[in-house]
C-alpha cells in the first residue's frame, strides 16, 4: 500500500513537481498551502490544477502549529520543499512531527548538494549550514528520514548551457561563456526524474535514515559536454569566451555585497539569475 504524502512548499520550483508526481503515481497526496499565496494568480491556478489531480489542499503555514499538526496527522510521509529563506523554519515541522507521532518518513528540503560534504562560499555556505542544522535536529529528534541529494535541476541549467548568469528558456544559438576550462563535471537531473526517485524512496526500507544520491552515470556531464551536444543538434559551432575562476568569484562577491541574496525568490527572474550565478561556484569548479 502506498504512503499518504504531505508536501510543504507545494507551489515552489520543485514542490509543484512533487505534488503532481505524487498524485499521478497513486499516492494520497496533501498539499499545505498558505492562503495568502492565492493572491498570486499563477499560484492560485496551480492550486486549482492540484485539485483536478485529486490533491487535498490544506490551508496553513509553518507559523501555524495547529494547522501543521492537523495536516501531518493525516499522512505517513512529509516532504518539505520550502525555499531558501524558510530552511531553518523547518524546526516547526520537526516539532509538529514529534507531536503527531505518526510519521514514518520525513524528507526535509534538500534537492541539491550533500550539505555535509560540499565545500561552498557565501552566501550558499550559510544555506548549507542551515540545512545541516536541520539534519542534526531531525536526527536528534529520532525522526525517520531520507535526505535527497539530486544535483542540478536540468530545467534551470540545461537551457542556459551552464551559464549561470543567464536565465534562458532555450539554449543560445550564437555564443556561450565557458567557466574555467569547462571540463569539470556536475550532476544534472530533470526535475521529473528527481521526483520519480524521491517518490520511490518514501516506501523503500533501504532508504530509511539514509541519503539518497540521484547520480545516474550518463547524467554526470561537463559544461563542454552540454555545449558539444547542443552544437551537434543545431549543426553550428558557437563562439566561446572563457571566464576564469577569479573573475567569477569576483562577480559573486560583488553581487553578494550588493545585498541581492538577502532572500531568494524563485519567482523573481532577476534573483534567480543571481542565485544560479552563485551556484556555479561549486557545481562547475
Amino acid at each position: 500500500m502506498t504512503s499518504k504524502i504531505l508536501v510543504i512548499g507545494a507551489t515552489g520550483l520543485i514542490g509543484k513537481v512533487i505534488v503532481e508526481g505524487s498524485a499521478k503515481s497513486g499516492h494520497a497526496t496533501f498539499a499545505l498551502v498558505r492562503e495568502a499565496s492565492l493572491s498570486d494568480p499563477v499560484k492560485a491556478q496551480l492550486v486549482e490544477s492540484f485539485k483536478d489531480l485529486g490533491v487535498t489542499i490544506i490551508y496553513g503555514s509553518l507559523n501555524d502549529k495547529e494547522s501543521l499538526v492537523k495536516a501531518i496527522k493525516q499522512v505517513d510521509v512529509v516532504i518539505s520543499a520550502v525555499g531558501r529563506p524558510q530552511i531553518l523554519d523547518q524546526t516547526s515541522i520537526i516539532d509538529a512531527i514529534k507531536e503527531s507521532g505518526n510519521v514514518k518518513r520525513f524528507l526535509p528540503s534538500e534537492f541539491g548538494n550533500d550539505v555535509d560534504r560540499t565545500v561552498a562560499i557565501e552566501p550558499t555556505l550559510s544555506e548549507f549550514i542551515s540545512k545541516a542544522q536541520i539534519r542534526r535536529a531531525i536526527e536528534a529528534a529520532k525522526i525517520p528520514y531520507t535526505y535527497v541529494v539530486s544535483g542540478c535541476f536540468a530545467g534551470l541549467f540545461v537551457p542556459c548551457l551552464g551559464q549561470c548568469h543567464l536565465l534562458l528558456r532555450s539554449p543560445p544559438r550564437d555564443k556561450v561563456s565557458i567557466y574555467d576550462s569547462g571540463n569539470s563535471k556536475a550532476i544534472v537531473n530533470t526535475e521529473e526524474d528527481i521526483v520519480a526517485y524521491t517518490l520511490k524512496a518514501v516506501d523503500d526500507p533501504r532508504t530509511l535514515n539514509k541519503i539518497l544520491y540521484i547520480h545516474p552515470p550518463k547524467n554526470i556531464v561537463s559544461q563542454n559536454d552540454m555545449v558539444r551536444l547542443w552544437e551537434e543538434k543545431i549543426g553550428k559551432t558557437l563562439d566561446k569566451s572563457y571566464v576564469s575562476e577569479e573573475e567569477l568569484l569576483k562577480t559573486i562577491q560583488e553581487t553578494t555585497s550588493n545585498g541581492f541574496f538577502g532572500g531568494f525568490d524563485p519567482y523573481d527572474p532577476c534573483e534567480e539569475r543571481l542565485y544560479l550565478l552563485h551556484y556555479r561556484s561549486f557545481f562547475w569548479s
